[in-house]
């Protein structure tokens, strides 16, 4: 796989897991709304999850960002910013007792809450790829998207 692709960290302000997120305080967060700089936002888990235009914008500079979203509603504020990049939207899928695993697996206590955001979590109209993960392995996932991505 390249290494151009990377996770885009989205901001996080409040408790729970840090890795994998650029962490922010309210204050902070108040300034990117201000100015207009946030894409989109959402509250979950007792915490704000935001995707910021300038941390897109760089990610984008740096390489292929991928983005991981949970609504429709945000695919389709990611795919209205006016940036330099043709997008692709990609499904990924699983069923409810897989999801359950996944989630008892990486130490989850809020078991309840989080299955039910994986309940109202609707299918992806727009997207270009679907991809059921109990069925193919993370880098046969991988590779499946890069053809889309790069077609040779």
């Amino acid at each position: 796989m390249s290494r151009e692709y990377a996770h885009f960290e989205r901001l996080k302000v409040g408790p729970g897991r840090t890795v994998g997120y650029r962490l922010a305080d309210a204050g902070a967060l108040q300034a990117l709304r201000e100015r207009g700089a946030i894409v989109w936002e959402n509250q979950r888990y007792g915490a704000t999850y935001v995707v910021d235009e300038p941390g897109l914008l760089d990610a984008l500079n740096r390489g292929v960002p991928i983005i991981h979203l949970g609504q429709p509603e945000t695919v389709d504020a990611v795919l209205a910013i006016e940036a330099p990049v043709t997008w692709t939207v990609v499904e990924l899928t699983c069923p409810e007792p897989i999801a359950l695993e996944r989630l008892r697996a990486r130490g989850s206590h809020d078991l309840d809450e989080r299955l039910d955001a994986w309940r109202e979590t609707p299918r992806l109209p727009t997207a270009d790829v679907r991809i059921d993960t109990s069925e193919t392995a993370p880098d046969g996932a991988a590779h499946r998207i890069d053809r889309v991505v790069r077609p040779v």
